[in-house]
């Protein structure tokens, strides 16, 4: 019997192309509304301005990162597992990390992203508001969660 093991773990510097490889993924497939251009061309702002803003944790499967999350303060501003991972509770994992690390939780999601929109509500978020994003045109929600327990 093989023992999966599956880990949380902050982000190194030797992670970021396995990390870039499951933002593309995963971007391209959730957001069919936006040409898989974009996303490529989003590539090095995310390998040089993004990513280097944020602070990281991957989710390490087998030695492989398959999914990951990023924060600025107390904004999500990434939670990206790989299409062929998803559905697993990978990303519930990931959110319950995140989650941990903050009493209150605020991002954004693509409209037109419906799998993702109706995930986020199950996790607790609530939408808060709604605006246009700039680089795509598309509109977007923004979405919070509050920690209610022992308050």
């Amino acid at each position: 019997m093989v023992l999966e093991m599956s880990v949380i773990r902050k982000s190194c510097e030797a992670d970021i192309e396995a990390v870039l490889l499951v933002w593309l993924a995963a971007s391209e497939q959730a957001h069919h509304f936006v040409p898989s251009s974009f996303w490529r061309e989003q590539l090095d702002a995310m390998k040089h301005v993004y990513l280097p803003s944020s602070k990281n944790y991957v989710y390490e499967k087998d030695d492989q990162i398959v999914g990951f999350y990023a924060l600025v303060d107390d904004t999500l501003a990434a939670i990206f597992v790989l299409p062929e991972k998803q559905g697993q509770g990978i990303g519930q994992q990931l959110i319950a990390d995140a989650k941990a690390r903050c009493c209150s939780l605020q991002l954004s999601v693509y409209k037109r992203n419906l799998a993702s929109v109706a995930f986020y509500k199950k996790q607790g978020f609530e939408v808060a508001g709604e605006e246009l994003e700039a680089l795509t045109g598309q509109q977007q929600l923004i979405m919070r969660w509050h920690n209610t327990i022992g308050v």
